[in-house]
């Protein structure tokens, strides 16, 4: 179990500061949200079995980015609960406004409370600000606002940001633990070339012995990375890093790419499965909100991730405007398994598409859940392997002088 401090708020606007216990943040927030409160704020305590790797990546890219992913969450929550309450629209984003901790996301409310107040539209007024609001968030309250739902479709926004944050929360949990490990392998071992070994090399030059193959090597690149030339190494790492970005950034290079991680053992089932999850989830918000049926294939393709659905969702596009079905599209695609494809067809068949895209998502995030558990629990003991396999190969460098000098005392 875990502590939150919180802040928040009730119906009447009362301010209430506490601790709550809970197994998950997801779960502290139900919990205050059935006692009637709107949160503030929450952040986690101490927790028992705590580990120095425990990092909470989404506070560090909030404070890097201006307005990160837990923000976002936060207002739409927020802003759901206030308008479902019967809070007209201008006081509950003069309430957001006000109250927002982000000081770049307080400021951005403010405009576009003012925009609202200058007759803008709540969509057109969101839409000024595409790097904090995307398309997808801009369409479904143009939907809302168009079918006279705002209330409902602002509910579907909250929980589909809060899945988004779920499966952003859990990549960045399987991707920190391999991170942190492998750079503090890679400082220790640059620690014990470039500072201990050069100790013992003194040592053995003095005792006038030949050093071994293995060693030598060692000592090698150890004055290799204390010398300048090592800054023509860092420039060349520097120069391949920007060249795959480029590359990367380009249609035919991410399109390669993303195919190539899909076909990488183990990694590619992974990254298959949260890319048809955040398809079907995203499309299924989408439909289920009001947004017309193109308008949502071209949100989902903005916003797919990889670049092979990607192009399967322009497929579809193609299909749909020339009057075909959905299924047939994805039929010619590799990424789709059989059985979402045929759920999928079910649902164009019987006019619940997005009730089965809902169900698909549904269960390709317990099938991204537990892959990632089962990646975690892969990567632990091969990245301990790889610790002490960098370590011991500068310590077996170390001590291979040591044993030639003793055979040769014998």
């Amino acid at each position: 179990m875990i502590q939150y401090a919180y802040k928040a708020r009730d119906k009447q606007g009362n301010l209430h500061e506490n601790i709550i216990i809970s197994e998950s943040e997801e779960a502290a927030l139900k919990q205050l949200y059935d006692k009637g409160l709107w949160v503030i704020r929450i952040r986690k305590g101490k927790s028992a079995g705590g580990s120095v790797l425990d990092i909470d990546l989404d506070e560090v890219l909030s404070k890097l980015t201006g307005v990160g992913l837990k923000d976002i969450v936060v207002f739409c929550r927020q802003f759901a609960a206030l308008v479902n309450s019967g809070i007209p629209i201008m006081r509950a984003l003069n309430i957001l406004s006000s109250q927002a901790e982000n000081k770049g996301l307080a400021d951005i409310l403010k405009q576009i409370k003012d925009d609202v107040e200058q007759g803008v539209s709540l969509s057109d007024a969101f839409s000024k600000h595409t790097k904090i609001f995307d398309r997808l968030f801009v369409s479904m309250i143009r939907a809302g606002e168009t079918g006279g739902v705002l209330d409902e479709v602002l509910n579907r926004i909250s929980a589909f940001m809060e899945y988004r944050a779920r499966l952003s929360a859990k990549i960045k949990s399987a991707m920190a633990y391999p991170v942190v490990v492998s750079v503090f392998a890679v400082i220790i071992f640059f620690i014990m070339l470039t500072l201990i070994l050069p100790r013992f090399s003194a040592i053995f030059t003095r005792l006038g012995s030949d050093l071994p193959a293995y060693t030598q090597f060692l000592i090698n690149i150890s004055e290799f990375l204390r010398s300048p030339s090592c800054i023509f190494l860092i420039l060349a790492i520097a120069a391949l890093t920007f060249g795959f970005f480029r590359i990367y950034s380009t249609e035919q290079g991410k399109y390669f790419f993303d195919k190539l991680f899909l076909k990488i053992p183990v990694v590619g089932n992974l990254v298959q499965k949260i890319a048809i999850a955040r398809f079907t989830r995203t499309f299924s918000t989408l439909i289920k909100s009001g947004v017309p049926i193109l308008t949502s294939l071209e949100i989902v393709q903005d916003s797919a991730g990889n670049a092979v659905v990607a192009k399967t969702v322009k497929n579809i596009q193609e299909e749909v405007k020339q009057g075909g079905m959905i299924h047939f599209a994805l039929e010619r695609s590799t990424v789709f398994p059989p059985m979402v494809i045929s759920m999928i067809s079910v649902g164009e068949e019987t006019g619940e598409l997005d009730i089965m895209l809902a169900k698909v998502a549904d269960f390709y995030d317990t099938e991204v859940e537990t892959g990632i558990e089962a990646l975690t629990s892969m990567l632990e003991p091969f990245m301990m392997v790889f610790l002490g396999g960098m370590i011991g190969a500068v310590i077996v460098g170390m001590y291979l002088p040591m044993f030639k000098i003793f055979e040769a005392l014998n």
